[in-house]
């Protein structure tokens, strides 16, 4: 197997692999604090999942991306992996800290303050890079190098 191919296919297995890592690390961020605000204040718990579930989107995010991106060849392998790993990685940290601000975001709502749309406001800065991210897959796979 010519090494640009190889190079290729681990590029986008990156990039959906490290978006779903980033989603499950996340979700289950949020999810924790979700768990621990429940017990202070169950009348809340629609808020809880709604923010819990938001860093889900960037696995969804790589997989669009996957799906999108140009097909495989020796011209542009080195070019997809480069672009695997750095929209992979972009999605991973967005996930993570975005999943951090829905934590503090649902302790707070947990403590009794009404924070839940600032919460989401600012869970959406994370999410820009995502779908930032994504479009940058767009453009890349329109531009192969020959």
């Amino acid at each position: 197997m010519d090494l640009n191919l190889l190079l290729g296919y681990l590029g986008l297995g990156l990039m959906l692999a490290l978006a779903g890592i980033g989603s499950c690390y996340g979700t289950t961020i949020a999810g924790n604090a979700a768990e621990g605000a429940l017990k202070k204040d169950a009348s809340k718990s629609a808020g809880y999942m709604i923010l819990s579930a938001m860093p889900a989107s960037q696995g969804l995010y790589g997989f669009v991306a996957f799906m999108t991106a140009e097909t495989v060849s020796a011209a542009n392998g080195l070019q997809m992996f480069g672009m695997g790993l750095c929209v992979g990685l972009v999605f991973l940290i967005s996930a993570i800290r975005q999943g951090q601000v829905c934590a503090n975001g649902i302790a707070g709502i947990g403590q009794g303050y009404d924070v839940f749309s600032k919460t989401l406001i600012f869970a959406v800065f994370p999410e820009l890079y995502a779908i930032v991210a994504l479009a940058g897959v767009f453009l890349i796979s329109g531009a192969v190098v020959a």
